[in-house]
This record gives structure tokens, C-alpha cells and sequence, in this order.
């Protein structure tokens, strides 16, 4: 897997490299690796020569790109021997520890582990500036898209305010199923599954975890300070009901998982600080993320000096990540040929985290309410309590059978769907609270938050 064109003949070394993990992605960075062997040396200065693959079952057929005899089973013993360590195992442990002991030993680390860096980014930055060497990520958050190394490097002089997006492609790909089709959200969730979309098991993807990795990633990164994976309010798709996609299309919307990481103003003593979060939330269709179908990705970074940035494309599958993937490894190992060291971890902001219940956003709240003269008003009178003025308010009379005898028919219910203006979140979880407890409420049926307006 080396070069033999004329730098091979040069007399430079190569440059070794070891793959942990051979997955999707692994097959495909190892594809790339061979078939663009020469254009690779040519582009870094030396060949590029993997030493050797750690994969868990080394009797798999995994193409023929993957040369088996370059399997090993000791992978402590492998890295110590790399220039280059490419981690695609995913998943906090072994990863976190052989990444450690690569790059104590000098090699330069290139890595797709969202959730690694999103709980230990910290260790794995300081291990990496105290051993001198590089750590890149760019395959962690979006895939193919180039949206690291834009925020960490081309906007280093710029002052970002706000990343908004769409960083996980299963769940948008579910939810627009969902808005096309009028499925449901687990007949959606099936057709992902079969088409390769989704997992067998979807939890991270559905419930959001994934897209708050990368949440924390991208603050990390904007915001100039260590905002870790518990930092970040997290809330999954799997109560988007067919009737929440329905109400979004009749108000001029659609819904998306949405990751949104910003600068949240200092206000008298209170400091500037930073809001991570993950949630389902409606958009308007007239915004260009409303648009972003089946499971690509799309981030609007909004800077001072810049403006308005959107980065969009396909946020996963093998050989997009491998583009990524091989994108990081081309940079690091220039640096080891022609000296010097990439950017390294900056957090001199340290700005504290904003609690959810501080910030302001516009609702969306559907209830299931009494059809009776008067609860509107209740209603409406419990918001303003608690400070929150009615943007919009729409009403549907549920049907009852009119065959049915009056004695056994069930009292007549609306649901009502309301969209209001910003509010305080502590102020909606204490209106949602007493609407709850009144008696002509029947059920809060969903609350999504409106964005992008």
C-alpha cells in the first residue's frame, strides 16, 4: 500500500500508519488509501504505508482493498509502532486509551469518534499538545462536509455567535419520510433501517444523542471553551406524532432535529455565556434548512465579520466519512514531513454553560381540551400568567359518531394547537404545569419549539 512512483525511489521513509477498526468507513479509507496510493505520496511528500489493521474478527471478507495479513491482534503494540493512528472503532473504550498511548508515543491522531471527543476531548487534546503531535476530527461531526477546520481555522480571526443545523442525517431522514409520505414515526424509522439508514439498534440517532456529541464538539470549537457531552440539553424524535408533522405543514413548517449552539449575552452580572442543545423543533419552509431532504446534512454558522455561512452535503455513510477521514490524514501527515504542528485545542474563553430554563424561544403546544364556552380563554389567561403572548391559535373539532347514542356519546374535545411568541423555557414548563392540572384539559399532546424564524 505504498507509493512506487519516484518518491518511493527518493529515499524518504513512508510514513506508517495504523487503522484501528474496519468497518464501513475503515473499508473505505483503506480503499482510498490503495487506490490512491501515488496521488497521496505526491500530495504529503512520502508514501503512505499501513502497518497494520485492529479489527475484532480478523476471518470477515472485507474486500479487496484489505489485505488480511496486515490483521493484528495486539493493537497496544501497533500504535507504538505508528506514525499515523486512524481511529474508525468508535465508542469510548479501547479507542480512548490506545489514542492516548498513540499519541504519547509521537504518532499523530486522526479520528471519526464523536462521542469520544464529546466526553474526553479535554485528555485528548492536553495528551496531544504535551506530546507535541496533531489530533484531527473532521470525519466527527458532518461527515464529508469541511466544517472543523472552516470554524477552527478560516474563522479563527472572525467572532462566531451561533451554529444551527442538521448534523445527523438519520433522523432527518425519518422525519422527512414523515412530512412526504404521512407515515408514522415508526414505519419511517423501518424503512430507514432497511435502507441502511438507520441501525438496528436506532437509540443514539433517535434520541438524539449523536447530534449532541457533535453539539458539544462545535461549541467547543466556536465558543472558544470546553463544553462537554452533559452540557448539552438533549431531546430525541420519537414523540414526533404523524398530527405534530401535520400541524407544522398547515403553520408553513417543517420539522428538524435541529443541533443549535450560541453565545447567550452577558446581562448586568450575569456573564456571556454558551447554550448547547438538541432538540426537534419547527422550521419555516421558506428557510433553506426546511429543505434539506432524506439524510443530508446542512449547518449555517453565523459570525460577525463573515455573515451567514451554510456548509451542506451528505453528513455519513463510507465514503463520504472516508473523504473526511483521509482529508485530516493528508494535513497530519504533512506536518510530520515538513515540521511543525496544526492547531491544537483553544478554550482561553471558558465561558460558563446557560441552563436551558434561561434562554427564550418560540412554542408550538398542542392540547387536548373540553370543547366547552370559555376554555379558550382559560387557556389563553394561564399563558399570559406566566408572561407568554399567543402568536397563533387553531382549533379542530375532534369527530364523535353521530349514530351513537346520546347517553353513551363521550363529551365533546378539541385539540387546539398554539404558537406563541418568545418566552422564557422556565416560564413554559410552569404554564404546560397548570394547564396540565386544569380540568378542562384533557392532555398536552406535544410542545416543539420554532426556529429559524
Amino acid at each position: 500500500m505504498s507509493s512506487t512512483g519516484p518518491l518511493a525511489a527518493s529515499g524518504r521513509p513512508p510514513l506508517k500508519v495504523a487503522v484501528l477498526g474496519a468497518g464501513t468507513v475503515g473499508v473505505e479509507v483503506l480503499r482510498l488509501l490503495t487506490t490512491q496510493a501515488d496521488d497521496l505520496a505526491q500530495r504529503v511528500g512520502v508514501p503512505l504505508q499501513v502497518i497494520g489493521i485492529s479489527v475484532r474478527d480478523t476471518t470477515k471478507d472485507r474486500g479487496p482493498h484489505v489485505d488480511p495479513s496486515l490483521y493484528v491482534h495486539d493493537a497496544h503494540a501497533l500504535v507504538r509502532e505508528a506514525d499515523l493512528v486512524v481511529e474508525l472503532m468508535g465508542g469510548i473504550e479501547p479507542a480512548r486509551t490506545l489514542l492516548l498511548e498513540s499519541m504519547a508515543h509521537g504518532a499523530s491522531v486522526v479520528t471519526a469518534n464523536k462521542a469520544l471527543l464529546a466526553q474526553e476531548g479535554a485528555e485528548l487534546y492536553e495528551t496531544a499538545d504535551a506530546a507535541g503531535v496533531d489530533l484531527h476530527f473532521e470525519a466527527a461531526v458532518a461527515g464529508a462536509i469541511p466544517l472543523v477546520r472552516p470554524i477552527r481555522e478560516s474563522l479563527a480571526g472572525d467572532r462566531i455567535q451561533r451554529v444551527l443545523g442538521i448534523v445527523n442525517g438519520t433522523t432527518n431522514y425519518i422525519l422527512d419520510a414523515m412530512t412526504r409520505t404521512g407515515a408514522s414515526f415508526e414505519d419511517a424509522l423501518a424503512t430507514a433501517q432497511d435502507l441502511g439508514y438507520a441501525e438496528a439498534d436506532p437509540t443514539a440517532d433517535v434520541e438524539g444523542l449523536d447530534a449532541a456529541a457533535k453539539a458539544a464538539i462545535l461549541a467547543s470549537l466556536a465558543f472558544h471553551s470546553r463544553v462537554a457531552l452533559q452540557d448539552v440539553h438533549c431531546e430525541g424524535i420519537t414523540s414526533v406524532s404523524a398530527d405534530d408533522i401535520a400541524a407544522a405543514r398547515r403553520l408553513g413548517s417543517v420539522i428538524k432535529l435541529l443541533s443549535i449552539v450560541e453565545r447567550v449575552p452577558g446581562e448586568g452580572e450575569v456573564p456571556e455565556r454558551v447554550s448547547a442543545r438538541v432538540y426537534p423543533a419547527l422550521v419555516p419552509t421558506s428557510h433553506p434548512l426546511a429543505s434539506v431532504a432524506e439524510a443530508y446534512n446542512a449547518v449555517f454558522v453565523e459570525a460577525d465579520a463573515a455573515g451567514s455561512l451554510m456548509f451542506y452535503g451528505q453528513g455519513a455513510g463510507g465514503a463520504p466519512t472516508a473523504s473526511a477521514v483521509l482529508g485530516d490524514l493528508v494535513s497530519v501527515a504533512r506536518q510530520k514531513v515538513h515540521g511543525g504542528k496544526g492547531p491544537g485545542e483553544s478554550h482561553y474563553a471558558s465561558l460558563p454553560i446557560a441552563p436551558l430554563e434561561e434562554l427564550r424561544n418560540g412554542f408550538y403546544v398542542a392540547l387536548t381540551v373540553d370543547d366547552e364556552p370559555g376554555v379558550l380563554a382559560d387557556v389563553a389567561g394561564t399563558l399570559s400568567r406566566h408572561g407568554i403572548s399567543i402568536a397563533t391559535i387553531h382549533q379542530e373539532q375532534e369527530q364523535t359518531d353521530p349514530f351513537e347514542a346520546q347517553e353513551e356519546a363521550p363529551a365533546p374535545r378539541a385539540r387546539i394547537g398554539i404558537v406563541t411568541h418568545r418566552a422564557l423555557e422556565s416560564a413554559m414548563s410552569g404554564a404546560l404545569s397548570d394547564l396540565s392540572a386544569h380540568d378542562a384539559v384533557v392532555g398536552v399532546d406535544s410542545v416543539l419549539r420554532v426556529e429559524g424564524e
